[in-house]
């Protein structure tokens, strides 16, 4: 004996169009630029990690188009990022002051001294999968708020790692999103590796992508090495959002060179010429690559953003190595907004021990 469903209901996950890139010559050197300062920036940060100047830093290497690419098609004044703690290349391209965000690495301050109403850039976030839960509750706030004058909403973009899809809470923020059409793009960054697990072996079916067609959820997987792709993607998926037409994740296809941070081993589970193969061209170097084939940008170009990176290392080191720790108060400050009794008996006894007060 069968028994008929009430009713029958046969979903359909929407399709995203993504138009080819429509960059200025201005804007690819301009891109060119923001790769390279975040590429010299990324490596200069591990030396400082060596040199004592932070004690922690988690490596970007590879990843530079992927969050350049995506940051550079945001709407800088409308939208809103939520970064994890890898985020670097989207911080800078997205214009947060980078002494104000390596104060984080340099546990001065948890989250990053900048501030994250005006930079509309979420405090650093190293709950693994936390940054995803706060982007639907924000884009969600929107469609609450109603549409701009133009008709569309602002839009909100959740950084993760192929690692952090496999969260409950990922799956609970994507499922909210998908009913309630939040304006949201899950960005996953697939880089291969859940710190030393590879991801096939932690990622069922080997497609993160393919997670969000459950939910009814337009996605894309793009080449996240290819900082134009990866612009073009960003650039759809957003305009989609923004139009109420709900959440879309984009799966960045890329490749962490280096290891998961400064305290993490990888010739413990790969070899430098797994490293080399698999990782394929360096973002970066293929880029410099596409604009030359291009005629866009010769040697001349090329030195100049080298030597501006530089300088901007220079200064960024020096504001890092500069900071004064935090008055030790704050650790109370800013736990509730209104202290509970436990708290101030805490916040009492540290201060009769502490040679601070």
């Amino acid at each position: 004996m069968s028994i008929a469903p009430r009713h029958e209901r046969t979903t359909t996950a929407p399709t995203l169009e993504v138009p080819a890139a429509e960059l200025t010559v201005e804007q690819q050197r301009e891109l060119y630029r923001l790769l390279a300062a975040v590429r010299h920036l990324d490596v200069s940060a591990i030396a400082w990690q060596r040199q004592g100047i932070i004690p922690g830093y988690a490596p970007g290497r590879g990843q530079e188009a992927a969050q350049v690419g995506s940051a550079f098609a945001l709407e800088r004044g409308s939208d809103f990022v939520f970064p994890t703690y890898r985020e670097v290349g989207v911080a800078r391209a997205w214009g947060v002051d980078m002494v104000a965000y390596m104060s984080t690495h340099k546990a001065t301050w948890h989250g990053g001294l900048y501030d994250p109403a005006a930079s509309r850039f979420a405090p650093i976030q190293a709950v693994v999968g936390g940054s995803v839960l706060h982007a639907v509750g924000w884009a969600h706030g929107q469609t609450l708020d109603g549409r701009k004058a133009d008709g569309t909403l602002n839009a909100a973009i959740s950084y993760f790692g192929d690692g952090a899809s496999s969260q409950g809470d990922v799956h609970e923020a994507m499922n909210f999103a998908a009913i309630f059409k939040a304006p949201v793009i899950f960005f996953v960054q697939n880089n291969g590796w859940a710190i030393s697990v590879p991801t096939e072996r932690q990622v069922a079916g080997g497609s993160v992508s393919a997670r969000a067609l459950g939910y009814g959820m337009a996605t894309v997987q793009v080449d996240g090495n290819d900082v134009e792709a990866v612009y073009a993607a960003t650039k759809a998926a957003r305009a989609y959002a923004a139009a109420g037409h709900g959440p879309v994740l984009i799966e960045a296809m890329t490749y962490r060179r280096g290891p998961h941070s400064t305290s993490d081993d990888p010739g413990r589970y790969r070899s430098l010429e797994d490293e080399r193969t698999d990782g394929g061209q360096d973002p970066v170097d293929r880029y410099a690559e596409a604009l030359r084939t291009a005629g866009v940008a010769d040697d001349e170009f090329f030195a100049q953003a080298l030597a501006e990176a530089q300088a901007e290392e220079n200064a960024i080191r020096e504001g890092v190595a500069a900071m004064d720790p935090r008055p030790g108060t704050e650790m109370f400050d800013f736990v509730f907004q209104e202290p509970t009794g436990a708290l101030r008996a805490q916040a009492n006894h540290w201060r009769e021990e502490s040679e601070h007060v």
